[in-house]
């Protein structure tokens, strides 16, 4: 058998993006236990069998293998606590967590854009992992996006694709580029500033930004959307999205900043400067949230 990195192939399972559920029972002293999964794929509608996979390290594993009833709740865009509960709080997770009971007397999380109660189908072990087999017994809906994930982070559809749509005219563009040596920012006569453009339409912005940022001899790796505002100052709609690249061979105009140092520069705007701070902060963590709002104030959303 073929020996490979575990971290390696973990990283090539998580190019695949998904959905996040968290699968709920109970025990045979009747505690309710649940995780985090995206593991999670239907199976039939006839009959409507769909399957998940608790992997034998989790200490209700035992409560999973032998359920003869489970459910699961499919979690919204913004319920990434949620999601970080049953991943990884040690305490009572339900009484952080607002939940219902399905029929079967399981819990379900409110708020999720979808829940399945199931009975038990069929239990297979599988390597590290069981895989869990269930013939829906019930089930609900609602309109909304669901919380995805992809490269060990979340991200949101819904909210990206709302920050992207921005005015037909006067819209800037920009990335906050990482290089191996830095951040890159462009010089103005009034002050430092993501590297940006000029969109004119709805459509094609980052192909725009791109291209703009080649013309500069930035061959950058686009990546989300990270923010998105009116400055009704300057009258313009402005999106900001994250981005690496290799340190450009022409500097000219630009400076390559280490990300401890971006609060304690001067940036051409005050927005700007809001923005480049919870950059530096939020990179310490690598868990990054998207702005939605206007120059002054506005909401950040965990993606």
């Amino acid at each position: 058998m073929t020996a490979f990195d575990p971290k390696e192939i973990r990283k090539a399972f998580g190019r695949f993006m998904t959905g996040v559920t968290v699968v709920t029972t109970r025990a045979n002293d009747g505690t309710p236990v649940g995780f985090t999964a995206n593991s999670f794929t239907s199976v039939s509608l006839d009959p409507p069998l769909l399957l998940v996979c608790p992997g034998k390290f989790l200490s209700s594993f035992d409560a999973f293998e032998n359920a003869t009833h489970f459910a699961v709740s499919v979690l919204a865009e913004g319920q990434e606590e949620v999601s970080n509960t049953f991943a990884g709080f040690k305490g009572d997770r339900f009484a952080r967590i607002p939940h219902e009971q399905d029929l079967n007397g399981v819990p379900v999380i409110n708020g999720a854009v979808a829940w399945f109660s199931c009975q038990t189908h069929r239990v297979m072990p599988a390597g590290d992992h069981t895989v869990l087999v269930g013939q829906v017994t019930g089930f609900d809906h609602h309109s909304g996006g669901g919380l995805g994930y992809a490269d060990g982070r979340y991200f949101s559809l819904g909210l990206e694709r709302a920050a992207g749509e921005s005015p037909p005219s006067g819209a800037v563009v920009g990335a906050i580029v990482e290089t191996p040596a830095g951040v890159l920012l462009e010089e103005t006569p009034h002050g430092l500033r993501p590297p940006q453009v000029m969109a004119n339409s709805r459509t094609n912005q980052l192909e725009s930004l791109s291209d703009g940022l080649a013309v500069r001899g930035m061959k950058v790796d686009l990546g989300r959307v990270y923010s998105a505002y009116d400055d009704r100052r300057l009258g313009t709609h402005h999106t900001y999205v994250l981005a690496t690249a290799p340190v450009p061979t022409d500097m000219r105009g630009l400076r390559c900043v280490a990300s401890d140092d971006l609060s304690r520069l001067g940036f051409a705007t005050p927005a700007i400067a809001t923005m480049m701070s919870r950059f530096a902060t939020e990179t310490r963590t690598r868990s990054f949230t998207l702005y939605l709002g206007d120059e002054d104030a506005g909401d950040t959303h965990k993606t």
